[in-house]
């Protein structure tokens, strides 16, 4: 028999949990975009180094297990004598995890800006740098915002992997809380209920920020 009245007494404790996975999930999207950005502009540039690293990049990242990745950061920094803890280490590992991804959606976004225009701010005597920033990035940063969303709410999920290297979030302290009061099913519907309301939230300000694009555009 299913008895709720557990998860009720921990809820405040779960809603601090979700409070982590968010922290960790913002975070993490934000320091993707900014190393898939930096990404997509090496792997489109004619610096033969710059794209062969970049390649690199998302060979090793791309075809590793995000887990994997975490357990590198997290185990494997402090042996090199750099220890930033569970939180930071989740992070990173997510953050450098999204970014690959994100570089191929910039790129796309960015080969989706017609050459033409690209051709007449060079005729105006823009610059390469100042073309990117007030032709190119706006409207590949738009045609991305999709797929950009999509990332983020994968990115949202994600997160509770940091429960495996100690991070308080929604995920380790549902577990904690369903294995010392033998409530499993209790918890961890509340555990993907307060998941669902996160990704809700994600999905609505995607979706209004595509709404504002679109609206500017007309």
């Amino acid at each position: 028999m299913l008895d709720f009245s557990l998860v009720t007494k921990f809820v405040p404790f779960l809603i601090e949990a979700a409070w982590v996975t968010l922290e960790i999930s913002v975070l993490s999207i934000i320091l993707g975009l900014i190393l898939g950005l930096i990404a997509a502009l090496m792997k489109i540039s004619k610096i033969r180094p710059l794209v062969w690293l970049v390649d690199f990049y998302l060979w090793v990242i791309r075809g590793t297990p995000v887990l994997v990745q975490l357990f590198l950061v997290y185990f494997g920094l402090p042996q090199l004598g750099i220890d930033i803890g569970p939180f930071l280490s989740s992070i990173l590992a997510l953050g450098v995890n999204a970014g690959a991804y994100i570089a191929e959606i910039y790129r796309g976004g960015i080969l989706s800006v017609p050459k033409g225009q690209i051709e007449a701010a060079e005729s105006l005597g823009m610059s390469y740098w100042k073309t990117m920033r007030r032709i190119v990035l706006p409207q590949a940063f738009r045609v991305s915002i999709p797929a950009l969303g999509n990332q983020a709410i994968s990115m949202l999920k994600d997160s509770s992997l940091a429960s495996l290297v100690t991070v308080s979030e929604l995920m380790m302290v549902s577990q904690r809380f369903a294995s010392t009061n033998f409530a499993f099913i209790e918890f961890y519907i509340a555990a993907a209920v307060l998941y669902l309301v996160l990704t809700t939230l994600f999905s609505y300000i995607i979706n209004k920020v595509e709404f504002r694009l679109s609206a500017s555009e007309q």
